[in-house]
């Protein structure tokens, strides 16, 4: 039976997408008639900084680039006008036209949800905000003379850069990039290769092996390949036959979030389907055979032969590998005392780059304590435009900042669980960490997880379409 407490925490996630987006800047007010728009509108922007919401006059005047469009660009973005005002400009970067989350896309492999059902434009920050959008590619980044180069030849100077990349994946497995498009496919970036990875799920002949692997931690999205794990086992064994088989090769020792909730999804709502082999090792895997090598967790060798093979490459910031990013050297990360360059470390009270000043990174591709998960690079990019904001006017950064993670995972076709954790800055080692309570009253504690039901997976949308709404509408 539950008790009275847990709703009131699944209140708690269905409003967390809002966390920090309120109260933060008191400088909402009158919007002014006269605000200077330093950058020209051309053929590729998709609006200038008129806005369709009266935006305050608070005084505070910068050019800011946001480079990505992603959940925490676009967020950065958004927020940035809504508490900055009329006269600082933002202009996002971003090649694409529309962004598919990754949040949900799982879901798409058994046909709950299809890719096109996650994509979202950045009409509503274009149109409502002022956020001038630029279809474009950076090439370059001179920190010198502040200013960002795009692939259309085009310059944009900055007061502030905000960096949102999101990641890239490295080589693994003997895989080239050709396999994964077309053979092995990550899925790991929702798109093309989703829709590929649903129709091979779709194509398993009865009984049929399905092999994924998961990389060492850490990685964007701790639950996402558990959960897959649990959505795949779920449509084998109703579509495919119960001796159906979803082994899960895990380079970490153990499940990396949620250990109580798929520690029973594993060994009772789907044992006797899901395999989970964790601590394996040279992982090696044939794209056109689908024969899989390893060494398992005793360093014994291994080889399995699988209908669908799902391997998902270790990650880092997307352009670290002598792109843009490298080039302006922002991924500074070291890894057991030696530098290893996958991602960028930041200064967490303003999330500005420890290696590169006036250049924030946020998301996925920043190292800062927090989880690369959707709500978090949500969470992030708030705390990062509340201390540009401030520091504009002559305020420095809060010395206490709070993010929240919540996450839901859906279990089967029609259930989930739920989890979220609360993080504080820790002033000793300058990281953000779990809270010693969570930040709640009633006594929970940081990390909280909820039980694998049907109410859990309906709350699952109220959580998303809320999550989704506070960055892109």
């Amino acid at each position: 039976m539950k008790t009275h407490a847990t709703p009131s925490r699944r209140k708690l996630l269905q409003l967390a997408a809002a966390a920090l987006s309120v109260g933060i800047i008191p400088m909402m007010g009158r919007a002014s008639d006269d605000s200077d728009n330093d950058y020209e509108t051309g053929d590729d922007d998709l609006s200038s900084n008129n806005t369709t919401l009266a935006l305050a006059n608070t005084g505070l005047k910068a050019n800011i680039v946001v480079i990505g469009g992603g959940m925490a660009g676009v967020t950065a973005a958004k927020y940035l006008r809504l508490w900055g005002g009329v006269d600082i400009n933002v202009t996002l970067v971003e090649p694409s036209a529309m962004y598919t989350s990754n949040i949900m896309s799982n879901l798409v492999l058994n046909g709950s949800r299809t890719i096109n059902s996650l994509a979202y434009g950045y009409t509503s920050v274009a149109a409502k905000y002022g956020v001038v959008v630029k279809q474009a590619w950076v090439q370059s980044i001179d920190t010198a003379a502040k200013s960002v180069t795009l692939s259309n030849g085009s310059t944009l100077p900055y007061d502030r850069l905000i960096v949102a990349p999101g990641i890239e994946f490295m080589n693994a497995f003997g895989l080239t990039q050709s396999d994964y498009e077309s053979k092995t496919p990550h899925a790991w970036r929702a798109g093309p290769q989703t829709e590929l990875l649903r129709q091979q799920l779709a194509a398993i002949p009865l009984d049929g092996t399905f092999v994924m692997t998961i990389p060492k931690a850490p990685y964007r999205c701790p639950p996402g390949p558990y959960e897959r794990a649990c959505l795949v086992a779920d449509f084998l064994k109703t579509h495919k036959g119960a001796a159906s088989k979803v082994v899960v090769l895990d380079e970490n020792a153990s499940i990396q979030a949620e250990v109580h909730s798929f520690t029973e999804a594993f060994t009772h709502i789907h044992n006797g389907v899901i395999d989970y082999r964790p601590g394996v090792t040279n992982i090696q895997i044939d794209p056109d055979t689908k024969a899989v090598s390893f060494k398992d967790a005793q360093g014994l060798p291994v080889t399995i032969l699988a209908n669908v093979v799902n391997p998902i490459p270790p990650q880092r910031a997307a352009g670290s590998d002598g792109g843009w990013l490298a080039q302006t050297g922002l991924n500074n990360s070291v890894s057991n005392g030696v530098p290893d360059g996958r991602w960028c470390v930041v200064d967490v009270l303003s999330y500005e780059s420890t290696a590169v000043k006036d250049v924030h990174v946020i998301g996925d591709a920043a190292s800062c304590g927090l989880p690369k998960a959707g709500h978090v690079a949500n969470q992030e990019a708030k705390i990062c435009a509340d201390a540009i904001i401030r520091t504009l006017g002559g305020q420095q950064p809060d010395s206490a900042p709070v993010a929240n993670s919540a996450c839901y995972s859906p279990i089967t076709a029609t259930t989930a669980s739920w989890l979220t954790a609360v993080y504080q800055y820790d002033a000793v080692n300058k990281k953000m960490a779990l809270a010693a309570n969570g930040g709640v009253t009633t006594g929970a504690t940081a990390t909280e997880a909820g039980a694998i039901d049907t109410e859990n997976f309906r709350d699952m949308n109220t959580w998303f379409n809320t999550l989704m709404s506070d960055s892109y509408a």
